[in-house]
């Protein structure tokens, strides 16, 4: 039988179903670690580096092979574009806002595109992301905290040395989350559990799926391998980094627009590429919200088409803002909270 990620929130709640409420065996009774018993293996960790270097090294060689030689063509832009949004917004609508903060409730055959939508930018199995997020949640900017930037200390060099950390060090630690704590609720739901399972077989598609379009639309293998090194590795690479860069950047530099209790910041600049998740500040300060781009002109992609899928009738219970609530936790400024609703439908044509 199938059960589902839907679960019901409140204003507080930060990661998801409260982890004592999940059943306790004889065998494992009393609270359980944070961090699964065995680390992650020589394995694991070649893999993860594989993932992380190859597509780097394509994004740095993507400049010259562009703009000197003329490697690109715009067939291969838009397969880039689209693969790049697919996979983006599965991130922040799916791994992000539903499955680790339950912000809305869906169909099951939209939950199950969203994992395998989120899967697409190979950042790891639902399941992972999930858990690591929901224990950064949990321990923000302190002690326990996966990926905080000020794991180290506050100035200049621990600093330096805390966002190389936080925007990709932490994924050599060796620790792995444990799912059984921090995302009961997707272990015991059979789609996404098997979606989760499924990973390596995504991260092929991923890979090839760009390269086969790119060689059908072009016919040729010039355009299969052009596809392959933009639309697969250097979208991946982009992807991750802009990913990171929420771990990173946004808890070290840009605005604090909501009272919260760690560093979580908002970053103007990263809002577009990120769909919305670069208004970190506002997430931190009320995590399960389903829009992060709550005042007057801020951008948030992913909000806007979460709200279409609810209109579609594929979302429904999104947790829109609450002006009262958010309003408390304003620290004031020029920004107006004028933006702090539901998307507004948009003007029809007449």
């Amino acid at each position: 039988m199938t059960t589902t990620a839907d679960q019901t929130t409140t204003p507080d709640t930060v990661i998801g179903p409260d982890p004592a409420t999940a059943p306790v065996t004889a065998v494992a009774r009393g609270p359980r670690p944070d961090l699964e018993p065995e680390p992650a293996g020589a394995v694991e960790k070649s893999l993860v580096a594989t993932f992380v270097v190859v597509p780097m090294l394509a994004l740095i060689a993507a400049i010259p092979l562009a703009w000197g030689w003329g490697w690109l063509t715009w067939q291969v832009a838009v397969i880039g574009i689209v693969f790049y949004a697919i996979s983006g917004l599965g991130i922040s609508m799916g791994f992000h806002r539903y499955f680790t903060h339950g912000s809305f409730k869906a169909t099951r055959a939209f939950r199950i595109a969203l994992a395998v939508a989120g899967t697409l930018a190979i950042e790891g199995p639902v399941l992972t992301w999930v858990a690591d997020h929901r224990r950064h949640h949990k321990y923000s900017d302190k002690e326990g905290d996966p990926h905080s930037p000020w794991r180290f200390g506050s100035d200049w060099r621990a600093l330096t040395k805390g966002l190389a950390f936080a925007h990709i060090g932490w994924m050599f630690d060796g620790n792995k989350t444990s799912k059984e704590k921090f995302c009961p609720d997707l272990v015991a739901d059979s789609d996404i559990s098997r979606v989760s399972r499924a990973f390596p077989a995504l991260v092929a598609a991923s890979l090839l799926a760009p390269a086969l379009i790119g060689g059908l639309w072009m016919w040729s293998w010039q355009g299969a391998v052009m596809a392959f090194f933009w639309a697969s590795l250097v979208r991946i690479a982009f992807l991750h980094h802009v990913t990171w860069s929420i771990n990173s950047i946004c808890h070290t530099f840009g605005k604090e627009e909501f009272e919260v209790r760690d560093k979580s910041r908002n970053v103007n600049w990263l809002a577009i590429l990120s769909f919305g998740e670069s208004w970190h500040n506002l997430h931190h300060a009320d995590p399960t919200c389903a829009r992060h781009g709550v005042l007057k002109g801020q951008i948030d992609i992913a909000a806007r088409l979460i709200w279409a899928a609810e209109k579609l009738g594929w979302v429904s219970e999104v947790r829109w803002p609450d002006t009262d609530r958010l309003t408390s936790k304003y620290m004031g400024g020029t920004r107006q909270l004028g933006g702090m609703a539901r998307p507004a439908a948009p003007k029809s044509a007449g």
